[in-house]
């Protein structure tokens, strides 16, 4: 029944700290501010570097996609 006892209290610690942990973070909102501070300009930085083709170039034509068909 003792070593039982323990396995059931390091269990419980384990949920306690794990518990603490998301308490603090969402408490702080430590994950926002990481999404806000870290990962936008990260993805900013990496996304407004990308090269992409002019669409105001790209010619339309409302009978290009149209099958005659019908």
């Amino acid at each position: 029944m003792n070593k039982l006892t323990k396995i059931i209290f390091k269990i419980l610690g384990i949920f306690a700290a794990i518990y603490g942990i998301l308490f603090a973070v969402f408490y702080f909102d430590l994950d926002g501010k990481f999404l806000f501070y870290i990962w936008e300009p990260m993805m900013v930085k990496r996304f407004d570097n990308m090269k992409r083709k002019d669409n105001t170039l790209t010619p339309y034509s409302s009978k290009e996609n149209v099958s005659e068909d019908f």
